[in-house]
């Protein structure tokens, strides 16, 4: 009786090949990783920088970082700080007032149009900004809500609803109807299908959503620089002060920046694994 081998020059060789291909592709990833992080990483150092190392050509990699960047930007960032904080969770959490029973009962409950109706409400995110903005400026000219917060509110609020529909009614479409089922045949009323099965079970995806639809709300520039101007200027306009007639001062905007991403990049790290199982929930039947 002949047996087979099972080790020998020939399985060395094919786990040789595997080690190296393991090998190669985490060496990929860390450097996808770099390419993606680089301008982070040197925004960050320039934030420490002098303007004059800022500027040097070559670029300057070893310096004694210095603080005052820092200073000169902390009193107007505070308060552009509160207007983006107010702005990105109230704004985030209309939507989700107002997103979530329409997911709901899109997906649990939908009717002929129902398709339609989520294809019109994706239709709107793709008109450009600067076509909507002169009406959009008068609009809010004559309802009092211009360089106001309720206002960027609003705003940020019809902006992200698109997102919040579509993407809970994703989640909840891969929540099994046989639970619906069940709980109407014990007597639940839809509002007790609504907050008892669908709420509790989409949590993943109201995480991964809500994470999304802030960083969205906290990134916007455009509405934010044209429908403000002072009193609730957030950071995204907050930045554009460093560039004066002076000229564009490197250092003292690279340490706004940083100041700027700082927040969401400790959001985003403390909030990872649910934005991952968020985004994954329902992608595996």
């Amino acid at each position: 009786m002949t047996t087979v081998p099972t080790s020998g020059p020939a399985s060395r060789t094919v786990g040789d090949r595997h080690r190296l291909r393991n090998i190669l592709l985490t060496l990929l990833t860390y450097l996808l990783a770099l390419a993606f992080l680089f301008p982070l990483i040197w925004m960050i150092m320039a934030a420490f920088k002098t303007e004059a190392q800022a500027f040097a050509t070559p670029p300057v990699f070893f310096f004694t970082p210095i603080w005052d960047n820092f200073q000169r930007a902390l009193p107007s960032y505070l308060p552009a700080l509160t207007n983006s904080l107010v702005a990105a969770v109230g704004s985030t959490l209309l939507a989700f007032v107002l997103g979530l029973p329409a997911a709901f009962a899109l997906a649990v409950y939908p009717t002929r149009r129902a398709q339609g109706v989520l294809t019109w409400m994706l239709s709107t995110k793709f008109m450009p900004a600067v076509g909507v903005i002169v009406p959009l400026f008068l609009l809010f000219r004559n309802l009092g809500l211009l360089d106001t917060r309720l206002g960027l509110i609003l705003m940020y609020t019809t902006m992200n609803l698109p997102l919040v529909v579509w993407m809970m009614h994703s989640y909840m479409s891969e929540i099994p109807f046989a639970i619906y089922e069940a709980a109407k045949v014990d007597g639940a009323s839809v509002a007790q299908e609504f907050f008892g099965i669908a709420l509790p079970l989409s949590m993943p995806g109201i995480a991964a959503t809500a994470l999304l639809a802030l960083i969205f709300a906290w990134n916007e520039v455009f509405f934010a620089l044209n429908l403000t101007s002072a009193d609730a200027a957030p950071l995204s306009v907050f930045i554009g002060e460093f560039k004066t007639s002076q000229g564009l001062f490197w250092a003292q905007l690279s340490a706004a920046a940083t100041l700027v991403v700082l927040p969401v990049l400790i959001f985003g790290w403390i909030a990872q694994r649910q934005l991952v199982r968020g985004l994954s929930f329902g992608a595996v039947k």
